[in-house]
């Protein structure tokens, strides 16, 4: 079967506006909703349940909060291929659980370097953990849905308020199109950036 159920959604956004319909529709579809710093307390703020991602990976956001999601709990749960019996049975050794939606909106990179920044927190604003999280989840459309930034809420919830929590494979393939598109664009702009260093 190519439609797939959403149980469990990772949040992790920079820009939070259009954001709440998505969560509300997601909370009122059962959807377990994991997410760290400054987007779970958005999320909070809007009185729905959210679980840290901390735990889940048993660590708290560390290094300046350089490090919140890179770990093989969270990566592990958006990489594991649900219709491979070794991948489920590492899943359940290691207490991954799944991850079906990964909703992820970049730092501003091309802004900062436009507002004339300095050096340093232009660097900052290199996303390191959601360009990641975008990668893996496209990487695994087959069974995860990636919404790589705002500009694909919109369509996301039209999809929800029609289908409920679930999609198509081809529904799914078209949103990890867009997030190799949004991942291509954002590594440019870096790319760009540092050969004029």
């Amino acid at each position: 079967m190519d439609r797939k159920t959403i149980r469990r959604a990772l949040v992790s956004v920079y820009h939070k506006d259009g954001l709440d319909s998505i969560l509300r529709s997601l909370a009122s579809e059962g959807v377990e909703i994991l997410s760290t710093g400054g987007t779970q307390a958005f999320i909070e703020s809007l009185g729905i349940p959210c679980r840290k991602v901390e735990d889940v990976t048993g660590y708290p956001s560390i290094l300046g909060g350089r490090v919140k999601t890179l770990h093989p709990r969270v990566f592990g749960g958006i990489l594991g291929r649900r219709a491979l019996e070794k991948d489920r049975q590492e899943m359940g050794h290691y207490e991954i659980p799944e991850i079906d939606l990964v909703i992820v909106d970049l730092y501003p990179f091309e802004e900062t370097v436009v507002s004339g920044a300095s050096q340093p927190e232009i660097i900052e604003k290199i996303d390191i953990g959601g360009i990641s999280l975008i990668r893996a989840a496209a990487k695994n459309y087959q069974d995860v849905v990636i919404i790589p930034s705002k500009g694909e809420y919109a369509l996301l919830q039209s999809l929800l308020s029609e289908q409920g929590a679930e999609t198509t494979l081809e529904q799914r393939r078209w949103f990890a199109c867009q997030a190799f598109d949004v991942s291509s664009r954002y590594d440019t702009a870096i790319h760009e950036w540092f050969e004029n260093l």
